[in-house]
């Protein structure tokens, strides 16, 4: 009889939902789950118990338990343990077989507002994880190169797979309560110094379009300087914060925004970018981090953010932009993909046993 490989998948993330690690944890997990059906290898989720209901009732849950912060079980019948981020609150030192772990930034590390101590002692600590660690997968080759900037593999195997696009076409889409009756372009994040959105003000000036913010507040004083950016440029009453959107709100801003706009500081992928390029939309990004790695010649780039040179590139791009560029678009967002995802992971959870 052949033997069961039990994975165990830690979807702890999805405790934080509107987050890109909740998608990545729950879109991830669905394609897995899919993809081990009548096989021998069964996807078991280490999941906050009210998250269940986003997978099927027969999935193996393992729910997560308030005491594990201070005891985590061994879970002797686990043959692999993947820990989908670095950020997870239960990774499993005291585990003696196989860990996959899943690194997506360092985005901590490079945060100044921290101090430099607590920024030392959180790259120690991922140190520690990668010691333990026998496969590490990085979600970009941004990230690939800035972890080994700073931390030691030490040897160990790893590889590049990118997310996927969250979207599903079978859906019915409808407007949000917050739909905007005049052309408008689009971003979506946390509002927080590190999605850069209070240069996005400026590229409203001598045009008509509405901008339009998606994402909840997460640091008050500077959506206090977006506002005081907009102010500056006569544009506060064409600019909308829907605060957290849902899945069907945040599809239809993307299918239906004239651009979309990016000008993130620290990304380690960017999956916003991937689903407005699923549109075939214009879209405008920083020249940071992972951004242009995964636009690619599909995106237009903002050299720099000197107001001046944005408006320049946005208007430019929005004058070339046309239905060939739209399907060049759309075609470069299908090399992102979720069932491609879970087959590489799938990949070295057998390599692994």
């Amino acid at each position: 009889m052949t033997k069961t490989t039990k994975v165990l998948f830690d979807a702890e993330r999805m405790k934080y939902p509107h987050t890109g690690l909740f998608y990545f944890c729950k879109q991830l997990a669905q394609s897995l789950l899919k993809q081990t059906a009548n096989t021998n290898t069964q996807l078991q989720l280490m999941i906050p118990s009210q998250q269940q209901h986003y997978f099927e009732a027969t999935t193996h849950f393992l729910p997560i338990q308030f005491w594990y912060k201070y005891y985590l079980p061994q879970f002797n019948d686990i043959d692999i343990w993947h820990t989908t981020s670095q950020d997870s609150a239960y990774f499993p030192f005291h585990f003696k077989k196989p860990i996959v772990f899943t690194i997506h930034d360092l985005n901590y590390f490079h945060d100044q507002r921290k101090s430099l101590r607590k920024r030392q002692n959180w790259l120690k600590q991922l140190q520690k994880k990668v010691d333990a660690s026998s496969y590490i997968v990085f979600i970009s080759a941004y990230t690939a190169k800035d972890v080994q900037a700073h931390i030691d593999l030490k040897g160990k195997p790893y590889t590049i797979i990118y997310n996927g696009c969250n979207f599903d076409e079978s859906t019915l889409v409808t407007p949000p309560l917050q739909a905007p009756q005049t052309p408008f372009i689009f971003t979506i994040g946390t509002i927080a110094l590190k999605k850069n959105f209070h240069v996005l003000p400026a590229l409203l000036a001598n045009n008509a379009f509405h901008l339009v913010i998606a994402g909840i507040t997460q640091q008050a004083t500077y959506l206090e300087q977006i506002m005081a950016e907009a102010k500056r440029w006569g544009v506060a009453d064409r600019i909308l914060f829907t605060g957290a959107v849902s899945e069907n709100d945040k599809q239809w801003y993307f299918a239906n925004c004239a651009a979309f706009v990016f000008p993130s500081l620290q990304e380690g992928f960017g999956l916003p970018l991937v689903e407005a390029m699923y549109f075939g939309k214009p879209v405008f990004i920083s020249n940071a981090t992972s951004l242009p790695e995964i636009g690619g010649d599909a995106a237009y780039i903002f050299p720099d953010f000197d107001p001046s040179n944005m408006q320049a590139v946005f208007e430019t791009g929005m004058q070339q932009f046309d239905q060939k560029r739209s399907a060049a678009i759309s075609a470069r967002a299908a090399a992102f993909n979720w069932n491609h995802a879970a087959s590489a992971y799938l990949t070295i959870y057998q390599s692994l046993v």
